[in-house]
């Protein structure tokens, strides 16, 4: 039971940190992270819902393709709690864009900075839900499920699926919008980056666990 609470916090710590991760990225101006970049170019375009809610209609869907993926395979249980955490994840990410609303970027280099950091903090996030190891929210778990059902690595899933998200959204911005407006260079470089830091932040990890189990 206690484990199952330490796990159960790490992954809530991690959700939150995935959130700012988001959050930064989108202070950025250069486009934010991938996975949010459809919801956040949606609602651009539609007032329908917020930024939080596009990003659990975008769940939903995930959700979706994961049971069609997994079939019998799909656990029920986890589903569930995917579905719970992808709204909470949701509303974090409105809370998260509203902590850092009075952050001033005054120049490029300042944009290139905040992206970067954006970066770095939605990877940790992700990794500590993974090191977590009780539920993965929807995007992150569908792109397992595909990885299980076609033997690819998970963060090679992950980037390919970042590169559609950025696409999906370039199609949007200039439709609608008539110019990028919620996905730029610095969603290309998150598209490309988060993945490799995941890598980095579990290569350093097991390097540091097999120093510690040495000595």
């Amino acid at each position: 039971m206690k484990k199952a609470v330490q796990q159960y916090l790490l992954f809530l710590i991690g959700l939150f940190i995935a959130s700012m991760g988001v959050a930064f990225s989108t202070k950025a101006g250069l486009g934010t992270s991938p996975v949010a970049s459809v919801p956040y170019s949606v609602s651009l375009v539609s007032d329908l819902f917020s930024f939080g809610g596009w990003l659990n209609l975008l769940s939903v869907i995930q959700i979706a393709v994961q049971v069609l993926l997994l079939r019998r395979k799909c656990k029920p249980l986890e589903i569930i709690i995917q579905t719970v955490l992808a709204f909470v994840y949701g509303y974090l990410t409105n809370l998260s864009c509203y902590i850092i609303k009075d952050i001033l970027v005054n120049n490029y280099f300042e944009q290139l900075l905040y992206m970067a950091l954006g970066c770095f903090i939605l990877a940790f996030g992700i990794w500590l839900q993974l090191k977590g190891k009780v539920a993965m929210l929807p995007g992150e778990a569908m792109n397992r499920a595909i990885s299980e059902v076609t033997g690819k690595r998970y963060e090679n899933i992950k980037i390919a699926f970042d590169v559609i998200y950025i696409a999906v959204s370039a199609v949007i911005c200039l439709v609608f919008l008539g110019k990028l407006e919620g996905v730029r260079e610095g969603s290309i470089v998150a598209a490309i980056a988060v993945g490799n830091i995941i890598k980095l932040y579990h290569f350093a990890y097991e390097k540091l666990r097999k120093k510690s189990v040495r000595q």
